[in-house]
Formats: structure tokens, C-alpha cells, sequence
């Protein structure tokens, strides 16, 4: 039975199985009838026995006929049963296969798969390939160091002093409005030459170094020189990390000042909008620079934060969660006179993508009111940090209170709860231009180990609400050698074009002191990272030997996969990692995660389990045997599994040592013997090094045939066992024309074609013309009727696939065909292997009449059965079509055949869509199972804005209440409002930028969403039996039969008369969640099982926490205000000083 989905929203009845009940369920007509269940009384006429009833029901206008018997019904079934195998048997060729395969038994060797040999090989083949970067980090992370420390800060330096590749200027250059543009660049650009690098998929050169400085930091200040100056040596150990390991990818120091440094140097991926890209706040710096914490955010609400400083709080928050990964936990609370969550969660959540958009979501609808009460606000804040009932980081404890100031310290709440100990650091931020006296809200910080921030204006925001992390690394560096670990990140999307990677990270320390005898640095100096593309893992698992179901999968200590066939987002976030679990990978049930939380322990382990599969289309669930064997990579954070069907223990590999024989056999691949052995295609697989790739099948094969006129099959450059197994079953396919496909009529049994496709990567069709309308994918392991013939015994039927908004299938020219497809099982020597799968393509139109006919009460030679006005028949599926519906479903629910002439262009839709009444009766009797599940990977259209014609959402409108309030006017709120006015026209809307666009990636058109996904699969009942529709003066009978060696569903019911019965309708149509998945609320009551890092580094006894934010802030002058902002709107904007909030020890 299937584990429950997750519902969307609250938990609510299924209204689907609550939509129809009948008094009747248990007055089955004939043998095999069900027993009715308790319930309300029936009417007298279902309680008659159904031998009794069956001639009261006969269909209206038809008084002549009767509904058919259940013994006549069981009889048509075998009919159709043995049309089915016969046809199968004489065209499908599986015996005869069977015995080519035996006759060419010298031709290939049976391997076997040892799951534990062969997980425990690929752990450690990614062990050292992850140990390799290991090493280029540390002598990276060691070397900035002693370049660090060796460095001797200059005051006066200059921007024509330091001279270096700036990876954003081409594209400045280009931009007119950019900030060279505008003051005229004293840096000394180095201009590049680039080269195209296919492992970068991307320009270029290996002799520098790029750096990469954030739109809102301004490059010629005195730190970020230095900080270029003394970073300039690490070029030369980029470079020898390459010499002595040629396949390093990117290099990067991330500094905590905000410079990039990487390598090789390649031009930054200019956005289509303002670049938001800052490494400080990328997955792997976050990662790497400090450990996992636990953090409160308190917003003050109060009713003298004005409009604006609440835009600028709730923008605030939204960054601040930003710079949390998926090992930190996190809530968020509003005060006034009382403290209160801003969402649902009542507790510390885990701050994964998803909950932190429930944060977000919940922050915008924060309202101003009431008086401040910071005794609430801390008290709320303490009591969630001091929870032990819940999953939580159990690292760095902090408090982040956002306010407009105050007056009341709390110093008792501190007392209560943090002192002597202070074991909670409190980060205070004062939002706004106000004349609030701050001194309190720095004393808050100072005397919990924290700091002072202040966010007077939008260009604050993001470097304030990061700087936390330069406290939070002091432990780490004062640690020393002991937190010097390197960490291995969840996957994302790498910045630069590599596609999906992890990330390698180690922190860099300061290691200098201020003066003989003073105290040691505490300051992180940043994270060295080094990249490993995800391709690249995957190379160093097996391709081919584990068959089209068998797979290897990685998982990390979240649960979250690095590895795993089912990882395909259609949409990646610059910001966010991609955070997909295991469990939602595949389809959850309790083996599953006992496995899942043996792989985050650490264990090794084997397991053989029942489960449920979708298919590679995500139509059909199919009940498998699946055998888990997972092993440690050791080293790292992450774990290896390895899935195996039964049937792929053991797998062919050719041995065409006679090269006679390979050149016979490849002569079959030349389209010139297409015309008579039928149309080939290849599976698109990497067979050679110099082999062009193309999407474009013919193509491919073409400069596949080109290419091995210039090299054999066994030459080094080519992959020698994917060679010779394509050509061992282009050989073996062929035997299978020449003896059963080329003599047989195909038109006789209304057959489009015939074919067959093997692990070897061939697709064989015959006849060749067949191959026009062939739309399967050219890998066999990449199509669904492959995989799924594999996994079910019997034949599976494969109807052509539309969507119930497309048109109908166009029914001419015969070339809409219905796939029949059957696994090929080898038994060799005791060992047992299915290496091919065949099948016929049937001729819709006529195996409609075929269908008519075999559910019919005549035989082939008789005449369709008249019945006279005095005589009684029973109806049949020929005759009677406009009384009676007779359709074959498959297992997923999609129509297949029907003996209605108008529902032909209507197969392949679910049958829901066709006769919904009759479709949930059968999912009412347990014909069918639901099963439904969530698609995190989703991309959706984006949703058009809701305030079409008002002026830009991110410009702050002030009310008439705004006006009227003298406070608003004699704080520097309204300056705010002009400066946040130029913001807006300038950024457009950043308080609501997309961050995919302002990121960057101008490819973006879809935003990622989940989708809920149901499929329907055969339920327990394999018997045949008779049942009633009860609609009142509506009822229907029908008949439904599984028929046996197949995938159908043979039934037969009376048309409904009237829609009384249509309210209850199945939907199996992929559609989009409204809250974004199952509820989130509800889902972080029961988290699932995950463990952070090992090690945590949130004290030491030697910190020095002077440091923290004393700083004496100044309102601006007005006059000079005035004159900024009059500069602005003229277009001669001055250089501000930069906001880089450098503490007095960040001077090198």
C-alpha cells in the first residue's frame, strides 16, 4: 500500500473518495459479486439477487437486448487475451530472440554486478577524486596566509598603483551609465586574450587571475587595494595547483571584504539588470566561514517605525535570511507590547529554501502599531533558543533585533537569561534616518558578544546584514589548525557556466598581530573554494553495466542528493543551493527512509525492498524489486547508494575479437541497409573521444559511421565496451528481420510496425518507413516503454500521449499507433538478465474494429447477431455501441481502445476526461490506487504583476497619516523618501526585485514552483465483477476485468443517460501547488532526519569582543543632503564613501 502524500494546504477528506457512494457497492450482478459494506438502507430493487435483476435492466431503446452476463464478459476478456498473445508471439519474435542470443552465445561473456564491490570502488574513486582538491585547498589556504601576513598595509595607496584583470570591466565598458564610465577609471584594467576551454564551457586564460568587486562596493577605497595588492600573489599557486592537478576547475578566494580572486581568469556574466552577486553571500562562503547557528530575528512594529523604515526592516529581513544555508535554524518574530511569530512556525525551523520563502512571505504583511517593548521581544527570543525539544543547529546562538531605537536596555531579560555565560550573541540594527538615541541598542550588542549595525538607507542593507559573520568567524580563527576542516557544500548553480556544482571550502585567518605581545587577529580573512562539476562525479560511476533501472545516487548529511538520476531542476537561483531530498527524489515509504538515515550515520548497508516507481514520463507508478546497497565516501560529508533491479545482477559484454565479424555486423548500421533490414537508431552514447555529438539522431549516426571508418572498435580512444556491444545487437537485431520480421505480412494483423531495442544501445524498426512517425527516445535507457517492460512481466501497452488542452490525435494516414512492448529474459547458465525489450506498434482504426469484433457475441465468420423483436440477447460491444461503452484502459488510467468511433482521437488521455463518472467508479472499487507526490524541480511561467498601472511597487508613497505625523517630518525620513524615490527609478523596484534577474541570468522566463503530480495504479482487486452506478434515475452498470499477461483494464458499462453523476472528477494532470508544496506548517512538526557538521566553533575563551559596532553615528547635514540629491537628479553624481564597514582591525 502507498505511503500517504503530503496534501497540499490542510489536512482535508480525499473529496474523491467521498464524492460517490453507493447503496448498491455491494450488489454485484453474477458470480464474484462483492458483499455490500454497511450503510444506509438500499433500494428494494438492489437488494433482488442479481440473477433477478439482470433482466429489469435492460438499456432504454433497447428492449431487445440485455447487459451482458459476467460469464460472456469473461469470455471476451479471453479473447482479446489471446489476439493479444498470439499476435505478440508471431511478431514480437521473444522465443526467437532467445535463441539468437543462444546461437551467438561465443560472441559475449555474462558479467555479473557485485553491488558491494562496486559502491564501495566508486566511494573510494570519489574519495580521491575529492582528495586531490583537498590538497590544491590547503596549499591555497596556507599560502594566502603567509602572503596575508607578510603584507604591509599602505595608507596612501593608489588605483593606478595596482594593476589587475577587472572581470566586470568589458562589460562596463560597454555600459555608459556603469561607474568607470561615470568617473573615469584609474585602475590600471589589464585587457585579455581568451581562449575556449570545453571543461570550463567557457573563454579562458590560464596566466591570470580575474577578480570580481560587488556593484555597491566602491573599488578604490584603501581596503579593497590593499586587499588587491597583497591577493595579486596567489596567482602563482593557482597556477602550480594546475600543473599538479590539470582537472581543477575554479579557483576562488572569496574575501570577507567582498573581492573575488579566481581562476583562470575569465569575463564576468554580465546581468541583464543591476548586479546583485556578492561572494559573501554564495552557499560555499556562508558555508565555509563559519559554523551552523541558531538564529532569532525580532523586528520592532511598533507604532513609531514609520512606512518607510518598515519597507527598509522587511527588506532587512529578507536579506538577513539570505545568508543562511540549510545547517542553520532560524525564526522570525515582530514586537510591540508583545512578541509573536510573523508565520505559522512556532519554533526554530530549518532555513531551507523553502521555509525561509515562508519567512519572506510572512515579513510583507508585518504592520506598524503599538509601543515598543523590548522585554517582550528578548524574551521571545531566549525562550526559542532555549527550546531542547526540537531540531536545531546546537551551534552559534544569536538574536537579531531590527528598530528604530529606544530608550530601555533590558537589562534584566540578559541578566535572566545570557549572563555571566552569554552564550547568545545579540546583534542589534538601527533602521532609518531618526534622532534616536542609539547608545542603548550598542550596549545591548556589546555586552553579548555581538555588534552594532546601522541601515539608514537601501544601500546599507546588504552589507550590514552580512557583516555578522565576521563575529561569528572569531572562534574559528582563534581555534586555529583545529577549524581548519575543509567542507563539502550542497549542489548549486556555479556563477560562472559550469552548470551544477559542489564546492570544496577551507577559511582563510589572519594571522598578524597588532604589536610585539598584543593579541592574536581574530579576523577571518575569507574562504578559499575550489569547485567540482557534478559531470564530473558522475563519470566516475558506472554508465552502462547497471542496465536502464539501475542507478548510482549520493546523498549528504540533510539528506539532500548530490547525485541521483531524478535530479533535473528546470530553473537554478544564483542565491539558493539546490536542495532536492532524497525522499523526493524518489517516492518516500518507510524502507526508504530507514535507508536514507543509515547513509546520513555513516553506516554501510544492504537492503532488498518493495517500492514504488514512477515512470520515466511521470504517467505510470510501477510496484518493483529494488536491492540498496550504500557505503561512506569517506572524508567528506556524503554517502553512496546503488539501486539494482534483480534482473540487472548480471549484464552482457560482447567479445567481437573476429574483426570479419565486426565489419559484417557494422555494415547493418549503413543506411543503405535500411530498405531491407529496417531503420537503426543509435543511442547518443560518449563511444569515442572525438565523436560529434547532435541531437539529430541521423546526424549522429552519421558522423558515428564516420568516425569508425578512421578508427576500430578497439582502439584506445573509444570506449570499448559500448563499442562492442552496439555492434554485437546490430548484429543480433538483424537475425531477428532475416528470421521472423522480413516473411511476415504486417498488414494482415493491422500492425504499423514492429521493433526492438537492447541495452546495447540499438532501436531496430521495421519496416524502414515506419521510422517517420518513430517517436521514442534513441536511448533505450531513456525511454519509458523500455523501462517500463523491463520492470513488469507480461505486455505493456503504451497509448500515444496528448494532453486533454492539445487537439485530438489526427487519425489519418494510419499513423497513429498504439505501443505493445515485452522485456526479453535470458536464462544463462542459472544466470538470469534481460537484455532487450521487443514489441509491435498497432494500427489504432483497425484494432478498434478488431476490438469491437473480439467483444462481440459472433465469431470471425459470423455475421454481426441480429435480434428479432420476439427474441432476448445480450448486448455486445459491436452491435450495440450506441447503448453500450466498451474501452481498454491501461494502468495508469489512460484510454487505449474504445468502441466508440468519437472517443478514438481521444486516446492516450486520462480516462477521467472522457467518461469521469465511470473512471471514479473504478477508482471507488479499487481497480485503481492514487498516488500523489510533489515535484520540487517544477519551472512555472511567472505570474503577471498584480498592480498593472500603479507606479513602482519599490518607491514609497507617504499617506495623508504620514504627513499629519510631525514625527515623520522631523526625523530624516523624508530625505530617506527622496534618496529611496532615485533608488527606485534607478534599480526600478528593488525592494521587489527577482533576484534571478538581478543576479544576472538573462535566460531566466521561468521561476521554479512545485507541482503536484498523481498517478493512478492498479489496486489489489485482480478479480472480475459487475457493479452498479448509482445515480438515481441514473444508475449504470458496468463490468471491469483485468485481463491477464497485460497492462489492461477490460470494461464494459451502459452510457450514462444523464450528468447527475459527473460532479466527481479525477484529476491526473500535473498542477500547480498554491502554497508551494505541501504545507510547510505542518511539515516542520515532523522534520525529517538530517546532522550537521561534527564540529561546532562558537566560543573560546580568548575572544576579545571589544569590538563591537561603538562606533558614534552623525546625521547627515541637510544642507549636504540637498546637495547630494540635487547632484543626482543633474547626472553628475559624486563619488559616496563606500560602504564598507571595515572594523579597525581589517586593516592588513
Amino acid at each position: 500500500m502507498a505511503v500517504p502524500a503530503r496534501t497540499c494546504g490542510a489536512s482535508r477528506p480525499d473529496p474523491a473518495r467521498t464524492a460517490l457512494r453507493w447503496p448498491s457497492r455491494g450488489s454485484r450482478l453474477g458470480p464474484g459479486a462483492r458483499r455490500p459494506a454497511a450503510g444506509p438502507p438500499r433500494p428494494l430493487a438492489l437488494l433482488l439477487p442479481p440473477l433477478l435483476l439482470l433482466p429489469l435492466l435492460a438499456a432504454p431503446g433497447a428492449s431487445a437486448y440485455s447487459f451482458p452476463q459476467q460469464h460472456t464478459m469473461q469470455h471476451w476478456a479471453r479473447r482479446l487475451e489471446q489476439e493479444i498473445d498470439g499476435v505478440m508471439r508471431i511478431f514480437g519474435g521473444v522465443q526467437q530472440l532467445r535463441e539468437i542470443y543462444k546461437d551467438n552465445r561465443n560472441l559475449f561473456e555474462v558479467q555479473e554486478n557485485e553491488p558491494q564491490k562496486l559502491v564501495e570502488k566508486v566511494a573510494g574513486d570519489i574519495e580521491s577524486l575529492l582528495d586531490r582538491k583537498v590538497q590544491a585547498l590547503k596549499r591555497l589556504a596556507d599560502a594566502a596566509e603567509n602572503f596575508q601576513k607578510a603584507h604591509r598595509w599602505q595608507d596612501n595607496i593608489k588605483e593606478e598603483d595596482i594593476v589587475y584583470y577587472d572581470a566586470k570591466a568589458d562589460a562596463e565598458l560597454d555600459d555608459p551609465e556603469s561607474e568607470d564610465m561615470e568617473r573615469g577609471s584609474k585602475a590600471s584594467t589589464l585587457r585579455l586574450d581568451f581562449v575556449e576551454d570545453s571543461n570550463f564551457k567557457n573563454k579562458v586564460n590560464y596566466s591570470y587571475t580575474a577578480v570580481q568587486i560587488p556593484t555597491d562596493i566602491y573599488k578604490g577605497s584603501t581596503v579593497i587595494l590593499n586587499e588587491l595588492n597583497w591577493t595579486e600573489a596567489l596567482e602563482n599557486v593557482f597556477m602550480e595547483n594546475r600543473r599538479q592537478d590539470p582537472t581543477l576547475l575554479w579557483q576562488v578566494f572569496g574575501s570577507a571584504t567582498g573581492v573575488t580572486r579566481y581562476y583562470p581568469a575569465t569575463p564576468w556574466r554580465a546581468p541583464k539588470k543591476i548586479d546583485l552577486y556578492d561572494v559573501r553571500r554564495r552557499p560555499w562562503y556562508i558555508q565555509g566561514a563559519s559554523s551552523p547557528k541558531d538564529m532569532v530575528i525580532i523586528v520592532d512594529v511598533s507604532g513609531s517605525v514609520s512606512g518607510l523604515t518598515l519597507k527598509l526592516m522587511k527588506t532587512s529581513v529578507c536579506e538577513m535570511l539570505d545568508t543562511l544555508s540549510d545547517d542553520d535554524y532560524v525564526n522570525v518574530a515582530s514586537f510591540n507590547e508583545k512578541a509573536q511569530p510573523v508565520s505559522c512556525f512556532t519554533h526554530l525551523v530549518q532555513a531551507n529554501v523553502r521555509n525561509k520563502k515562508v519567512f519572506k512571505e510572512a515579513v510583507q504583511g508585518m504592520v506598524a502599531k503599538g509601543t515598543t517593548g523590548y522585554k517582550a521581544g528578548f524574551e521571545y527570543a531566549f525562550d526559542q533558543l532555549q527550546n531542547s525539544n526540537i531540531t536545531r543547529a546546537n551551534c552559534n546562538k544569536m538574536i537579531m533585533m531590527f528598530t528604530d531605537g529606544g530608550e530601555d536596555r533590558v537589562q534584566d531579560v540578559f541578566e535572566k537569561y545570557n549572563w555571566p555565560n552569554r552564550t547568545v550573541r545579540v546583534f542589534t540594527f538601527s533602521v532609518g534616518q531618526h534622532n534616536y538615541d542609539v547608545t542603548p541598542l550598542q550596549w545591548m550588542a556589546c555586552t553579548n558578544k555581538g555588534y552594532y549595525f546601522e541601515i539608514p538607507s537601501i544601500g546599507a542593507i546588504r552589507i550590514n546584514t552580512q557583516e555578522y559573520l565576521d563575529v561569528l568567524g572569531r572562534p574559528m580563527v582563534l581555534a586555529g589548525k583545529e577549524a581548519k576542516q575543509v567542507q563539502w557544500t550542497n549542489v548549486y548553480e556555479d556563477a560562472l557556466g559550469l552548470g551544477m556544482v559542489v564546492t570544496g571550502t577551507l577559511p582563510v585567518f589572519n594571522l598578524t598581530q597588532d604589536g610585539p605581545g598584543e593579541k592574536k587577529n581574530q579576523l577571518i580573512l575569507g574562504v578559499m573554494g575550489i569547485d567540482v562539476a557534478l559531470n564530473d562525479i558522475k563519470r566516475l560511476t558506472p554508465n552502462y553495466t547497471l542496465g536502464a533501472n539501475g542507478y548510482v545516487f549520493a546523498i549528504d548529511l540533510n539528506g539532500y542528493v548530490l547525485l541521483h538520476p531524478n535530479l533535473k531542476p528546470q530553473t537554478t537561483n544564483f542565491r539558493e543551493p539546490v536542495t532536492l531530498d532524497f525522499l523526493d527524489a524518489e517516492l518516500e515509504d518507510e524502507n526508504k527512509e530507514e535507508i536514507r538515515r543509515s547513509m546520513i550515520d555513516g553506516n554501510k548497508g544492504h537492503k532488498q525492498i518493495r517500492t514504488l516507481v514512477k515512470s520515466l514520463d511521470e504517467r505510470y507508478i510501477d510496484e518493483v524489486t529494488r536491492n540498496y546497497t550504500w557505503v561512506p565516501i569517506r572524508s567528506t560529508n556524503y554517502s553512496l547508494g546503488l539501486v539494482l533491479p534483480p534482473y540487472s545482477t548480471f549484464y552482457l559484454q560482447a567479445n567481437l575479437s573476429d574483426q570479419i565479424l565486426q565489419v559484417k555486423y557494422f555494415e547493418f548500421l549503413l543506411p543503405s541497409s535500411f530498405e531491407s533490414e529496417g531503420h537503426v537508431f543509435i543511442a547518443p552514447r560518449e563511444y569515442c573521444k572525438d565523436l560529434n555529438a547532435s541531437d539529430n539522431n541521423a546526424e549522429f549516426l552519421k558522423n558515428f559511421i564516420e568516425l569508425m571508418e578512421k578508427v576500430t572498435p578497439d582502439s584506445k580512444q573509444c570506449n570499448n565496451f559500448l563499442l562492442h556491444n552496439l555492434i554485437l545487437d546490430t548484429g543480433i537485431t538483424q537475425q531477428l528481420v532475416e528470421r521472423v520480421w522480413r516473411d511476415q505480412d504486417l498488414n494482415t494483423y493491422s500492425l504499423l510496425a514492429v521493433f526492438a531495442a537492447t541495452d546495447g544501445g540499438i532501436t531496430r524498426v521495421f519496416p524502414n518507413k515506419a521510422a517517420e512517425d518513430w517517436t521514442e527516445n534513441p536511448e533505450p535507457f531513456n525511454a519509458s516503454f523500455y523501462r517500463r517492460s523491463l520492470d513488469n512481466h507480461g505486455y505493456v501497452f503504451k497509448p500515444p500521449q496528448q494532453d486533454a488542452l492539445l487537439r485530438p490525435l489526427e487519425l489519418e494516414n494510419d499513423t497513429v499507433g498504439i505501443l505493445v512492448s515485452t522485456a526479453v529474459e535470458l536464462s544463462l547458465g542459472g544466470r538470469t538478465l534481460r537484455p532487450a525489450v521487443v514489441g509491435v506498434k498497432l494500427d489504432l482504426e483497425a484494432w478498434a474494429e478488431k476490438f469491437k469484433v473480439l467483444a462481440s457475441n459472433r465469431t470471425h465468420q459470423d455475421q454481426p447477431q441480429k435480434c428479432g423483436p420476439n427474441s432476448h440477447c445480450e448486448m455486445d460491444c459491436e452491435v450495440n455501441n450506441e447503448d453500450l461503452l466498451c474501452v481498454l484502459i491501461d494502468d495508469g488510467g489512460f484510454l487505449v481502445l474504445s468502441n466508440q468511433n468519437h472517443q478514438w482521437d481521444q486516446v492516450g488521455r486520462f480516462f477521467s476526461e472522457v467518461d469521469a463518472n465511470l473512471m471514479l467508479a473504478l477508482y471507488n472499487n479499487s481497480f485503481y490506487t492514487r498516488k500523489e507526490s510533489y515535484d520540487y524541480q517544477a519551472a512555472c511561467a511567472p505570474l503577471p504583476p498584480g498592480n498593472l498601472g500603479a507606479a513602482p511597487r519599490g518607491i514609497f508613497v507617504p499617506t495623508i497619516a504620514d504627513f499629519l505625523n510631525l514625527a515623520w517630518w522631523t526625523s530624516a525620513a523624508a530625505w530617506s523618501l527622496f534618496q529611496q524615490l532615485l533608488y527606485g527609478l534607478i534599480y526600478h523596484s528593488w525592494f521587489q526585485a527577482d533576484p534571478a534577474e538581478a543576479e544576472g541570468n538573462p535566460e531566466v522566463r521561468e521561476s521554479s514552483c512545485v507541482m503536484k503530480q498523481t498517478q493512478y495504479y492498479f489496486g489489489s482487486v485482480n478479480a472480475s465483477y459487475n457493479a452498479i452506478i448509482d445515480c438515481g434515475n441514473c444508475s449504470r452498470l458496468f463490468h471491469a476485468q483485468r485481463l491477464i499477461n497485460s497492462n489492461l483494464l477490460f470494461v464494459v458499462a451502459e452510457k450514462p443517460l444523464c450528468s447527475q453523476c459527473e460532479a466527481g472528477r479525477l484529476l491526473q494532470k500535473e498542477t500547480h501547488c498554491p502554497a508551494d508544496g505541501p504545507e510547510q506548517c505542518e511539515l516542520v512538526q515532523r522534520p525529517r532526519y538530517r546532522r550537521g557538521p561534527h564540529i561546532c566553533f562558537d566560543y573560546n575563551a580568548t575572544e576579545d569582543t571589544s569590538d563591537c559596532g561603538r562606533g558614534a553615528s552623525f546625521p547627515p547635514s541637510l544642507g549636504v543632503l540637498v546637495s547630494l540629491q540635487l547632484l543626482l537628479l543633474l547626472g553628475l553624481p559624486p563619488r559616496p564613501q563606500p560602504q564598507v564597514h571595515a572594523h579597525p582591525s581589517r586593516r592588513l
